[in-house]
């Protein structure tokens, strides 16, 4: 990291500076070797837990000893982005590697009077390639347990139709379900108990399966063991636990499941042979959302925005990659830029798979990233949301965003609350730098209005990307 964006850090952050994640002694490359082998993968993903809520990100309370484990022994990103600052469509541009508004996905899906107000199909089509699809094709034996949340109700495929040979559902979703209460404390481990038994069962073949949690996603309902490991962190009114402990309780409850599907990839002599992946779906929850209310504790780190939105904090998610022996360990990638959409690219490449020849992913390969060889991105990342914002307006994001290298560039499409941040330099995009660069706000607001002209039609919120603010109104002097 440069001594310029520590600097800039310190003096926006004061006395309680941030501190970015150093793993290794250093955060170049260090000649990894392409894989002569294609891996088994294991996929997971965390629900509304954001960028600085992990001990290897920075966080100084919650502990996080598995995953940090993992960044230990694996690669830690600095610079990973969702397709989306909420559920539903970023989950759709993981298993399709296309940004989700191209499959008229802007929100997050229910039940179908919901999804038609909100301009949206009842559920992602499965006619659209997928990574389990493509990896099925490859030879792999595939598997999804724990929450959905891409189309549910009526006449909703079925997970296994995506490209799925096994499929445990828990919340939002057709197929066979844990039996599980929404609320259920011990979500995460049997969804961890589901993974290993797939994985067990098919030891010796290649497999791609996906353990995608249900926690940290509001709300919480943490066993008293969990709330235990947080007993007075905070003064509170003695009735019950308060929204740090809460919080922290299910991050690090869910980190203990993390930890013991790590163990029996190691116990099962798995780990040089498998590639496991760790990110989040979007931003920390708002806790002015009436169901996170008791528990929003979550933490973007240094950035600005959380969830519903598309400053840093609601897009820009922990990713870390581990595979023994090939991934170099304890090193930290603050250069690259990586997305949600280069899963697709990235894994069928791995795993020899030549992606379907009318196919064009939005997403790029970043094997190179992944092993620690230099990695340029040739393509921009956009975003759009459509409806009003949530939360405390600083928070509340103009409509379209892209990034396109250093620069990222937030508006309207009526060119109102134009913005530019040169994002290595200014990660909490405080102070926009449109005035000083004219020319790059016409190149960038040009891309990002025709990327929006090409994605399908849809209804919008009366004021989307406004951060109007009742000021109280003056006297007649």
């Amino acid at each position: 990291m440069s001594a310029l964006l520590r600097r800039d850090i310190l003096k926006l952050a004061g006395a309680s500076a941030f501190v970015f994640p150093r793993l290794g002694k250093s955060t170049e490359p260090n000649g990894a070797a392409t894989p002569a082998r294609k891996p088994s993968m294991v996929f997971i993903l965390a629900d509304d837990l954001g960028w600085g809520d992990l001990g290897c990100y920075g966080h100084e309370k919650l502990r996080t000893p598995n995953l940090d484990r993992m960044a230990r022994n694996g690669r830690l990103f600095t610079q990973f982005y969702v397709n989306a600052s909420l559920c539903s469509p970023s989950r759709a541009a993981m298993l399709t590697g296309q940004f989700p508004a191209r499959n008229g996905i802007h929100y997050w899906m229910a039940g179908h009077a919901h999804n038609q107000a909100h301009g949206m199909p009842d559920f992602l089509d499965p006619a659209v390639p997928t990574v389990p699809r493509l990896l099925r094709e490859a030879g792999y034996v595939t598997g999804h347990f724990g929450k959905w949340h891409m189309g549910e109700g009526q006449g909703a495929p079925t997970v296994n139709e995506y490209g799925f040979d096994e499929a445990i559902i828990h919340c939002q979703g057709n197929g066979t379900n844990f039996g599980l209460k929404y609320d259920d404390p011990r979500s995460s481990e049997k969804i961890v108990d589901a993974t290993i038994d797939f994985l067990q069962r098919h030891r010796g073949q290649s497999t791609f399966v996906q353990a995608w949690f249900k926690d940290v996603h509001a709300a919480l309902w943490p066993s008293q063991e969990s709330l235990a490991r947080y007993s007075g962190l905070a003064i509170h009114d003695g009735k019950g636990p308060n929204a740090l402990e809460i919080y922290y309780a299910a991050v690090t409850e869910m980190d203990r499941q993390i930890g013991r599907l790590l163990d029996f990839l190691e116990q099962a002599g798995l780990a040089k042979d498998t590639l496991v992946l760790f990110a989040s779906d979007n931003g920390p929850e708002d806790p002015t959302i009436s169901h996170a209310a008791r528990h929003a504790a979550g933490s973007a780190g240094p950035f600005r925005g959380r969830k519903w939105s598309l400053y840093e904090g609601g897009i820009r998610l922990p990713f870390i990659v581990q595979w023994k022996g090939t991934v170099p360990a304890g090193t930290v990638d603050d250069r690259s830029v990586t997305a949600a959409i280069d899963f697709l690219p990235t894994l069928c490449r791995l795993a020899g798979k030549a992606l379907p020849a009318k196919y064009a992913p939005d997403g790029q390969d970043i094997t190179a990233a992944l092993l620690g060889k230099p990695f340029q991105r040739s393509k921009p990342l956009f975003w759009e949301y459509r409806f009003e914002g949530v939360g405390e307006r600083h928070n509340r994001s103009p409509m379209l965003a892209v990034r396109d290298a250093d620069w990222k560039l937030l508006m309207n499409p009526d060119h109102s609350r134009v913005e530019l941040y040169k994002i290595p330099e200014q990660p909490m995009e405080l102070n926009s730098r449109a005035e000083q660069n004219p020319q790059v706000v016409e190149r960038l607001s040009q891309l990002v209005l025709q990327w929006q002209q090409e994605l399908p039609k849809g209804p919008t919120a009366r004021k989307p990307g406004s951060d109007e603010y009742p000021w109280p109104k003056p006297s007649a002097q």
